[in-house]
């Protein structure tokens, strides 16, 4: 078995797909092929960040909440998701499956580590980040991909003035990052 994972990690077709990372061309056009794909069978532009409030829903409901007269899902198509369930869900099977092939793509890549948690700063500085992130996400209806890519490539306005915005975000984040953090 040692000797096939040698065979394989020394072909030259592995080294060019799974080891070494995409051009940003290639990334491009492999990002508008799924979101063309996506638009065509679906009848709707990609997004991530719903399925996140459906799974919050869902947790929320599973400890004994009720989220029937909550304004967000209030609507039929809301509380049909609800009832469906995760595995029914396209949205969160989208998601698991962008988790899992990024995990697998660095696995494969051969990237895949765990590090050492520097301090509890970090730690904070991390779990801060992510609900800040998460919670923009949800107040500007969509992030990166639903808000962005979707909304640009829709000729939407919101698109690129949520683009201006992120990168503004993006320039502050790394001026906070550099001086805390570095």
């Amino acid at each position: 078995m040692n000797q096939f994972w040698l065979e394989i990690s020394s072909n030259r077709f592995y080294k060019r797909l799974l080891k070494e990372p995409l051009s940003y061309v290639a990334g491009a056009v492999l990002l508008a092929v799924f979101a063309t794909a996506h638009l065509a069978v679906f009848s709707k532009g990609w997004g991530v960040t719903s399925a996140f409030a459906d799974w919050g829903a869902w947790i929320y409901e599973l400890f004994g909440g009720n989220v029937d007269k909550w304004a967000y899902f209030g609507s039929e198509k809301a509380q049909k998701t609800l009832s469906s369930g995760f595995m029914n869900d396209g949205g969160s099977i989208r998601n698991l499956g962008i988790v899992l092939g990024a995990l697998l793509a660095t696995l494969f890549a051969s990237e895949f580590k765990i590090k050492k948690i520097k301090s509890k700063k970090q730690v904070v500085a991390a779990v801060l980040g992510g609900l800040l992130m998460g919670y923009g996400a949800r107040l500007a209806n969509g992030c990166n991909i639903g808000a962005l890519f979707t909304a640009i490539s829709s000729l939407s306005l919101s698109g690129w003035i949520f683009g201006a915005f992120l990168f503004v975000g993006a320039f502050i984040g790394s001026k906070l990052l550099a001086k805390f953090f570095m």
